[in-house]
């Protein structure tokens, strides 16, 4: 059976599933353990980096090498169109999704844990301790902002990927008005990584991910709360009533972080 290392609140793993079960490959998830997992994973794969995908012997890392991949190891359901240039838009969308909603989406996401203390305690495990939570909640997020300055997170940077992610979203939201699919008449490639994504966005209602009850169909104030953006959201989340199956089903059923045996 496939094998997927990797976060379950990562975009880039849940685009990785998606394409999964699309293509409806069984396959178990492996959550790693963030450092130590993390070490273990590269001494595998060498990559440290989630999504790692492993087939047999075969260990595959990003989630773009992944989906490739998979269209040529199981080439039912492809993901990408035999014509030229829907293939070429195909290639571009995906490319850009992942460098635009990937990052962008990343970063407003962590700037709403930042500012919102009920979001921040709301992401931690279901078994986190009481007191643990009280403390990460109570952090100021005017400190949290500083912090994050650093590392590209800090206010500044969250305040230009939400306007950022807001043309994307309209963007989106103009395209898929009048036509099923960002590129031609069936899911492509450029589909489920768009919607894989954006799951931090707004999390998907249902089963799908591995989440506390109160998130599901929540998501950052100003972008999954905007009406304006509903065509985009009511597609996604058609796509995911399609082709994404549950996070209860038994292939993916390794929700807690694991420590990674060596062979």
């Amino acid at each position: 059976m496939l094998e997927l290392y990797q976060f379950e609140l990562s975009q880039y793993s849940e685009k990785v599933r998606l394409i999964l079960d699309y293509k409806g490959l069984e396959y178990r998830k492996i959550e790693v353990t963030p450092g130590v997992g993390q070490v273990e994973l590269l001494q595998k794969s060498g990559s440290g980096q989630v999504p790692v995908l492993k087939d047999g012997n075969t260990y595959i890392a990003d989630s773009t090498e992944i989906a490739f991949y998979l269209d040529r190891k199981y080439p039912d359901r492809p993901l990408l169109p035999e014509d030229p240039i829907a293939r070429g838009q195909c290639l571009l969308m995906e490319e850009w999704a992942d460098e635009s909603i990937g990052i962008k989406g990343r970063k407003a996401f962590i700037g709403a844990l930042n500012q919102n203390q009920s979001f921040r305690t709301s992401v931690l495990p279901r078994e986190t301790p009481d007191l643990l939570k009280n403390l990460v909640g109570a952090i100021p997020g005017e400190l949290l902002d500083v912090l994050g300055m650093g590392v590209g997170f800090g206010g500044d940077a969250v305040k230009e990927a939400n306007k950022g992610l807001k043309q994307d979203l309209e963007a989106l939201s103009l395209i898929l008005e009048n036509q099923p699919y960002l590129v031609g008449d069936a899911p492509t490639l450029a589909d489920l990584t768009v919607a894989g994504l954006s799951i931090v966005l707004k999390f998907p209602e249902g089963s799908y991910l591995n989440i506390p009850e109160q998130l599901k169909g929540k998501g950052i104030p100003g972008l999954a709360d905007n009406t304006a953006f509903e065509p985009f959201f009511t597609w996604r989340d058609r796509l995911y009533a399609d082709y994404r199956q549950g996070s209860s089903t038994p292939k993916s059923n390794d929700s807690a972080p694991t420590t990674i045996d060596i062979e």
